[in-house]
């Protein structure tokens, strides 16, 4: 039966409105993410018996893993569209192929702190002092709308922070007076600040009057059998509705991790299944999220009785990897993560360095003694040596103790046994560790040649999917955070007509924008390609856009 008894009753409650909609599979994860015009109608259609029968086999796969779905009412489809970009950059369905790259949509940005502001059109929101308008669904009315707004307001929409005679030359607007020319005319800054200012409310929605003159003169194009010019105001009229409708912003979309219905039971269930001593009450889970080796970073997430212990997430910036290593970032995620909880522990406990057990009497391949580094740590552990020292009591798993009861990798053999062969050389090889595989969601432990599969219904898997998802979600979203971070810092991206020599040169004496800003005219005009008039602009550029105030 396709639809289960629980599904049949939510679509009962699905209203006839806009909206979005989440398709989850039995484990809670968000597969696909769709919008509506009609909730009902729209969620109805994938649990009609004959769509099961049709030759789509995504669709058909899609169906056969839904388990639940949630939804949201909106006030109107471009907010449905909006709403769907959003969850779909956030949880990467994956039934989903549109709005998964980093592509927002498009919003209008206008700085009045500029000599002679000006609109522009940007995807990325910043902390710079500046309007923004949108974002806006349709990127053709939006243009559309914004060109109207030049015309209506005598705007420049040209590229130079401060647009001189030589520009106005070569301006067609200004000559043909859609702009007040201002950077030769007679118009004061205060008075071009109006027009901006009033250009600003008509884009907060306040149109209603620019409505009426446009409905009057189509009215009377149309009259006059001028139907061609009233057919470009009608499709400008239109436009001008959908860019200045109000919509919903959605800035943030609480994320939920599934939890598990009986966590105590799941832990019982892999403490089994693993052959521990008893059920693992805390879990730590390590990841890593480079894109093509850069931005390389690292999460580590806490689980503590089967539930997210958010306080002790940490995450790291891979260090000492040259290029894309998810071996050697694993390693070196492990040792910086126990290595520093050995001091505290040692500091806490003189005791436990003399009684920590060597490496090399633990695991000689550990040492890399057999050449084969990552390679040969891959490979089964040998059994250790009975003379080896004792454990310390202190570097146990137990109720008060600063280590895990199970560290949980995201990955096969490989990374398994990087991770293994650092706990090694910290003598915490006794730490329970193990891998996990994404494709065929195979559980890799040390010493076993065959990994492990658990029932895709085992409460044991659904925690070890959480703990792994989790760490996955940390990581990408601090890679995601740094990325953004990066493109934030190329504010003189925005300044116009600098080249990447020019920007190169001004960074390699400056190092930074932030001692650009405190730099004097005369300090910037002795970087090679800059002359007084240009070192001006830049410093006029830098004032408009104060900095961001740090976190603290």
């Amino acid at each position: 039966m396709l639809a289960a008894d629980h599904i049949r009753k939510k679509l009962g409650t699905l209203p006839h409105k806009p909206g979005i909609y989440l398709m989850r599979d039995r484990f809670g994860t968000v597969i696909y993410v769709g919008k509506a015009r009609d909730l009902r109608k729209r969620v109805s259609h994938y649990f009609q018996p004959s769509r099961r029968l049709g030759w789509d086999l995504k669709f058909k796969a899609l169906t056969d893993a839904i388990h639940d779905f949630d939804f949201h009412v909106v006030r109107s489809e471009p907010e449905a569209l909006l709403l769907e970009g959003k969850l779909i950059k956030e949880f990467h369905p994956r039934y989903n192929i549109s709005f998964r790259d980093d592509k927002q949509f498009l919003m209008l940005k206008v700085n009045l702190n500029d000599p002679i502001p000006r609109f522009t059109l940007t995807r990325l929101k910043q902390e710079d002092g500046a309007r923004y308008f949108g974002p806006f669904p349709n990127s053709s009315a939006l243009r559309s709308t914004l060109a109207l707004v030049r015309r209506q307001y005598h705007l420049r929409g040209c590229r130079p922070l401060t647009p001189t005679e030589r520009d106005y030359k070569h301006c067609l607007c200004a000559h043909l007076k859609y702009c007040t020319a201002p950077c030769i005319s007679n118009v004061a800054r205060e008075e071009y600040l109006g027009q901006v200012t009033a250009a600003c409310d008509f884009l907060a929605g306040q149109c209603s009057e620019m409505q009426g003159q446009l409905e009057q003169e189509m009215k009377k194009a149309a009259a006059a059998q001028d139907y061609e010019h009233a057919a470009q105001l009608r499709d400008l009229l239109a436009d001008l509705r959908r860019t200045t409708r109000k919509v919903s912003r959605f800035e943030r979309m609480p994320y939920s991790l599934p939890l598990a219905l009986d966590s105590e039971k799941d832990l019982a269930e892999l403490g089994q299944a693993l052959g521990l001593a008893a059920p693992p009450e805390r879990i730590e889970g390590i990841d890593i999220s480079n894109i093509s080796g850069t931005f390389k970073v690292a999460s580590l997430v806490s689980f503590r009785h089967g539930r997210p212990d958010r306080a002790n997430y940490r995450r790291f910036k891979i260090k000492t990897v040259q290029g894309q290593d998810d071996f050697a970032s694993v390693a070196e995620v492990v040792r910086r993560r126990y290595s520093r909880i050995l001091r505290e522990a040692t500091a806490a406990n003189p005791e436990v360095e003399s009684r920590k057990p060597k490496a090399e009497d633990r695991n000689p391949k550990a040492q890399g003694e057999t050449g084969e580094g990552v390679a040969a740590a891959a490979q089964p552990e040998e059994r250790e040596d009975a003379s080896a020292p004792p454990i310390p009591d202190s570097a146990l798993p137990t109720p008060h103790s600063p280590f895990p009861d199970l560290i949980l990798i995201d990955g096969g053999k490989g990374q398994l046994g990087a991770a293994r062969a650092e706990l090694e050389k910290l003598g915490l090889g006794h730490l329970p560790t193990i891998g996990l595989a994404k494709e065929f969601e195979e559980i890799f432990r040390p010493g076993e040649k065959e990994p492990l599969r658990l029932s895709h219904h085992s409460g044991a898997l659904k925690l070890l999917q959480r703990v792994r998802d989790e760490s996955h979600r940390f990581a990408n979203t601090y890679n995601a955070q740094l990325r953004l971070r990066k493109i934030s810092e190329s504010l003189l991206d925005e300044f116009p007509n600098i080249g990447e020599r020019r920007k190169a040169a001004l960074l390699k004496k400056f190092g930074s924008v932030q001692r650009m800003r405190l730099a004097s005219v005369e300090k910037l005009a002795e970087v090679s390609g800059f002359g007084g008039k240009a070192a001006a602009e830049l410093k006029a550029f830098l004032e408009a856009r104060p900095d961001k105030p740090q976190k603290q």
